[in-house]
């Protein structure tokens, strides 16, 4: 049976304490690695935001995790991409570790290149979700909202909804690239969709599996947000 190491990583100390944060990380990477007939030899636990160009020196458990599947020639195992950085110059740096890693949500086909691709639309998504974050509180403020008060039902709503579609918006970005692999691979149907999805370990972005109708929304907004971003273009 083939070895890996396992990192999990929360970025606050509440998070940490509630244990919430790790277990379901831990949870996903047990089920990847039953389903893949890989060994965790072992596993480890960071609480750090790691921000920055040092961010790798300020995680002495992602160091930890390297050095030890580098002596034992196997990979690192992380349950989503984020748990190793949102940023994409972090990700490009771990990548010249030459250690592999494997990102259960994503599968263990998706190779270095598809990682540098998947961190990259994350953080343009992110960047854009906050431009139009700020340009709707800006436009509530010049139209004469008071941003804050708590009798500002209506306006706190629109701006908590904004907030939600955007968050859609950025899950369905996030994982496209890995439906339109599964769909090169001949999974064209929804069920056969469906199947893949879960098969990989793939979580939706609310509850614990894929079914039909979720897999059949999630092809409707992203056909959405590829019309609008056509028409965006031609305008």
């Amino acid at each position: 049976m083939e070895s890996a190491v396992a990192y999990y990583h929360v970025s606050t100390k509440q998070q940490h304490r509630s244990g919430l944060g790790i277990e379901a990380q831990r949870t996903a990477v047990e089920r990847f690695t039953e389903a893949e007939g890989l060994k965790i030899i072992s596993e480890y636990v960071e609480v750090e935001t790691g921000k920055g160009a040092d961010a790798l020196d300020r995680r002495p458990q992602l160091a930890a995790a390297l050095s030890a599947a580098r002596t034992a020639k196997c990979p690192v195992i992380v349950s989503k991409l984020d748990r190793l950085s949102r940023d994409v110059a972090f990700v490009s740096s771990l990548m010249v570790q030459r250690v592999p890693f494997i990102v259960a949500e994503l599968g263990r086909d998706a190779d270095p290149f598809m990682l540098h691709l998947y961190a990259a639309l994350a953080e343009k998504e992110r960047r854009l979700i906050s431009e139009r974050t700020k340009a709707a509180l800006a436009a509530k403020k010049a139209g004469g909202s008071k941003l804050g008060n708590p009798r500002d039902i209506a306006g706190a709503g629109a701006i908590g909804r904004h907030m939600q579609i955007a968050a859609a918006d950025e899950f369905v970005t996030g994982l496209l690239p890995l439906v339109r692999a599964i769909q090169n691979t001949g999974a064209t149907t929804l069920e056969a969709l469906t199947c893949a999805l879960n098969e990989r370990g793939v979580r939706p972005a609310r509850g614990t599996r894929w079914y039909v109708s979720s897999v059949a929304n999630l092809l409707s907004r992203a056909h959405k947000l590829t019309e609008g971003r056509t028409g965006a273009v031609a305008s």
